[in-house]
């Protein structure tokens, strides 16, 4: 082989390398402009006050879209996310009144969270419902049943040492945001370097080729919807620990915040294809334009207008590169 022909495969190497990130490389752009055109235009935004607001807001999005990203890889969807955490903070408020101890309390919400997202991947891996289907049932009932609890009034917590920080910072950044980074360290392993991960895109790319490879879809499915419940019990714990009450009517619209920002960090809906980096910035895009949108004034209203505008132009984003990769 000579020189003449090495270069031009070096460079389409090299092109090659930088369309798989494209994605990525894009949503940098984005969130570069977003910081620019917010700092100038929106009062407070760069304060560090609210950069702090920005890591918390991105921690409760971030946390549950983790596992959203695998389930939404599957080829699966979980709209349960926004009730199941308000529900998880109810039941840790009512453990604190009662006056559980605390490590129990938290080891209660998170089992009752992990147990409810298996009760929809249970629906969907063993009994083939839609997960759609099952998922929007779990929502309905958790929301119904958080604020019959509660009467739709908040659950007061009494203060506590452990909560206080949970809902505080360490080392200068929110705790919630920490947690968020550690999560995602932890999935992106989980993603990429696990037989687990790679059954999930297995499965997302064709299901019942996974199954005749060995992959037991069922138990995969249940595991990923297990995941999502986790983590949402997680979120759960960290709001309880922020506003310092269970609240029914907390993180309402959260799932349809969370879902965004997978699909606009470019995991595919068709399920087979997706990143956790993506995910993450994904996260920080929707979240600059949530925060940037208030301090801007906007209409509360406009405001799900502008989200709406933004998961239809993703879905197209990525229709349209996986339109140019099959044709590659």
């Amino acid at each position: 082989m000579t020189m003449s022909t090495l270069v031009p495969d070096v460079k389409i190497a090299k092109a090659r390398k930088l369309s798989k990130h494209a994605n990525e490389l894009g949503l940098l752009a984005i969130i570069i402009v977003l910081y620019l055109v917010f700092s100038i235009y929106a009062t407070g935004f760069i304060s560090l006050n609210n950069q702090m607001n920005i890591l918390r807001d991105a921690a409760t999005i971030g946390i549950a879209a983790w596992a959203m990203t695998l389930i939404i890889i599957s080829g699966e969807i979980d709209v349960s996310v926004g009730p199941m955490v308000a529900f998880i903070s109810v039941i840790l408020a009512y453990l604190m009144q009662y006056q559980i101890p605390l490590a129990f309390a938290l080891i209660l919400a998170l089992c009752l969270g992990a147990a409810l997202g298996s009760v929809a991947g249970a629906l969907r891996g063993w009994f083939n419902v839609p997960s759609f289907v099952a998922t929007l049932g779990l929502w309905s009932a958790l929301r119904g049943m958080g604020l019959f609890m509660t009467n739709a009034l908040p659950v007061p917590i009494d203060e506590n040492a452990v909560l206080d920080w949970l809902g505080g910072q360490v080392l200068g950044l929110p705790v919630s945001a920490v947690i968020m980074l550690i999560l995602f360290v932890v999935f992106q392993f989980i993603s990429k370097k696990t037989a687990f991960g790679r059954s999930v895109y297995a499965i997302g790319g064709n299901a019942g080729a996974a199954q005749l490879c060995g992959i037991n879809v069922k138990r995969i499915r249940v595991l990923l919807f297990t995941l999502a419940g986790l983590l949402a019990a997680v979120t759960g714990i960290l709001l309880a620990a922020r506003l310092g009450s269970g609240n029914a009517g907390a993180a309402s619209g959260l799932e349809f915040d969370v879902i965004a920002a997978v699909v606009v960090g470019g995991t595919a809906l068709s399920g087979g294809r997706g990143s956790m980096l993506g995910t993450l910035l994904g996260v920080l895009v929707i979240t600059l334009i949530g925060n940037g949108l208030v301090l801007l004034g906007i209409n509360s209203f406009f405001q799900q207008v502008v989200r709406g505008v933004i998961i239809v132009l993703a879905v197209l984003a990525n229709i349209i590169v996986m339109q140019k990769n099959s044709k590659q």
